[in-house]
């Protein structure tokens, strides 16, 4: 008689293909899920992407519109980190507005923020 394969992450007997290494779509991603916090540079990565989603939301929040003038401080408040973006654009005029995704902002004098959309015209530059 053949050895009898069992699940690594939940223990039950495998059935079908013979190279099957989980019991289920579910044992599989919990092995996954898994492997992946245990590894430390995989949870610094899912660390900052929870940041930049939280950035993302807060500016998309404060700026309903697309175009809106804040106050840092209200920003920060909120929980929006300055240190984690994912771009930058960089303007004719000089000027670098910092991306959070689709959502970038402007740092101006009087520590106000010129928070905008990305527009298509970025693209070109």
């Amino acid at each position: 008689m053949k050895d009898e394969k069992q699940c690594p992450q939940c223990g039950n007997k495998l059935s079908g293909r013979l190279d099957k290494r989980f019991c289920s779509n579910q044992c599989r991603a919990q092995a996954h899920n898994a492997n992946r916090r245990q590894n430390e540079g995989e949870q610094l990565m899912l660390s900052i992407n929870s940041i930049l989603r939280r950035n993302r939301t807060l500016l998309k929040q404060a700026s309903p519109q697309g175009k809106t003038t804040t106050y840092k401080q209200l920003l920060e408040m909120s929980g929006f980190d300055f240190r984690h973006f994912t771009h930058l654009y960089r303007t004719s005029k000089g000027n670098t507005y910092h991306f959070c995704y689709d959502y970038g902002y402007l740092l101006l004098p009087e520590d106000k923020v010129l928070i905008v959309n990305w527009q298509p015209y970025m693209e070109n530059r």
